[in-house]
């Protein structure tokens, strides 16, 4: 079933995740239970688009997908030919990325509402010949969408509160307010599928007394973040959490700095992974978005990688941010496909969060500072409610 993806080198800017959009349309052609076929589907500019536009439909200015069914002769104009079965889509990138602004979406999104737009059309469907095929169109677009995005995970991201700055705030003081445990309770209430502590070697703001009430108190699914440290690795044996996630730990630090180096590291996190699945207890090891350290997480016997967001988010211009979003949506991938299960976090606010929550590898959201800043001027509650609305509607 190959599908070939064409890319023009003036839209490369752009960092569109190609490997997406190929296992997006090998789906359509899946979904759709058309065997045997093959699609091209061409991103171009808007100048190249709008010669396709008036030559095949005398129309000035560029549209932002155009197909053409195999046995129509314009569909021997563009590449893959030899590869052809049921015809070529074409999607302007540019007013792709236009109308992505102006909905408000992300550009993948958009993409892929063309792309299933461009791919009914190959099947027969014309929203120009009348209102009530229109309707129907719009309809189907909606359905498929809907199940392309769900394809691969069964619920919806989850977003998991760390309250380690609730502590921080009391250990300022020496004193026992704010309790991170209430705080925690609060959390779950208004709607957190879980709570994340890290129990550092230096003890700087989770304590030990708060791992152990945690544990008793939670609803949700407990995260023990924590460094290869013999004395935590005990404490987490003991607590037994509904996963941990191992980390990099720097006394001079303020916060985690960057992913766990695997490769230099390979044998400790080994023997950790192994004593923690005798225990019954889950790992997920805290990484860059990079293909050699997921291939190092997956020898490890890890269930989980938590992909490092932080430079997508810590981005100053949006060009940086796409790349580094891209990486994100790459390596989200991979270790999907290599049979990892994908979370996701560091440094997400309200205004990068959709973005990495839509994605449909990520199965949840580890969030915290952002969370807490929001609760000082509107209430814990209120926060953390604002924020599972933002993932709610990315997927």
């Amino acid at each position: 079933m190959p599908v070939t993806i064409s890319i023009s080198t003036d839209i490369d800017s752009y960092e569109i995740c190609t490997d997406t959009l190929e296992k997006n349309t090998k789906w359509l052609l899946t979904a759709s239970k058309i065997k045997d076929h093959t699609v091209s589907v061409v991103l171009l500019d808007d100048a190249q688009m709008a010669g396709f536009n008036k030559k095949y439909r005398n129309k000035d200015g560029p549209t932002n997908v155009l197909s053409f069914p195999a046995g129509d002769e314009t569909s021997q104009m563009f590449p893959g030919e030899s590869l052809k079965d049921l015809g070529d889509i074409l999607i302007s990138v540019e007013t792709a990325k236009r109308e992505a602004q102006n909905e408000k979406k992300q550009l993948a999104r958009k993409l892929d509402e063309l792309l299933i737009h461009g791919f009914l059309h190959l099947l027969g469907h014309d929203h120009e010949r009348s209102e009530k095929e229109a309707l129907a169109m719009w309809d189907e677009e909606k359905r498929i969408y809907k199940d392309m995005k769900h394809r691969r995970r069964k619920t919806m991201t989850h977003l998991a509160i760390n309250v380690d700055h609730v502590a921080t705030i009391r250990q300022a003081r020496g004193i026992t307010e704010p309790d991170p445990v209430l705080a925690a309770g609060i959390c779950e209430l208004a709607g957190a599928a879980g709570i994340v502590v890290h129990l550092r070697e230096d003890r700087r703001h989770i304590q030990d007394r708060d791992v152990y009430l945690l544990r008793d108190t939670i609803k949700t699914k407990l995260n023990l973040e924590m460094a290869v440290s013999k004395e935590i690795i005990g404490i987490a044996l003991d607590v037994k959490p509904d996963m941990i996630t191992l980390v990099p730990e720097k006394r001079q630090e303020l916060t985690t700095e960057g992913g766990l180096d695997v490769i230099a590291n390979e044998k400790k996190i080994r023997k950790t992974v192994e004593k923690m699945n005798k225990a019954g207890i889950p790992v997920s090891l805290f990484i860059d978005p990079d293909a050699v350290q997921i291939e190092a997480a997956v020898d490890t016997g890890a269930t989980f990688v938590e992909l490092h967001t932080g430079c997508y988010c810590d981005a100053t211009t949006e060009k940086e941010r796409d790349q580094e979003f891209l990486l994100i949506e790459r390596s989200a991938e991979l270790a999907f496909d290599s049979g990892l299960r994908v979370n996701a976090g560091h440094g997400l606010d309200y205004l990068t969060t959709a973005r990495v929550a839509a994605l449909n590898t990520i199965e949840e959201l580890s969030i915290g500072h952002a969370i807490i800043t929001r609760a000082v001027f509107v209430g814990l509650d209120q926060a953390v409610r604002e924020m599972n609305e933002i993932i709610m509607r990315a997927n």
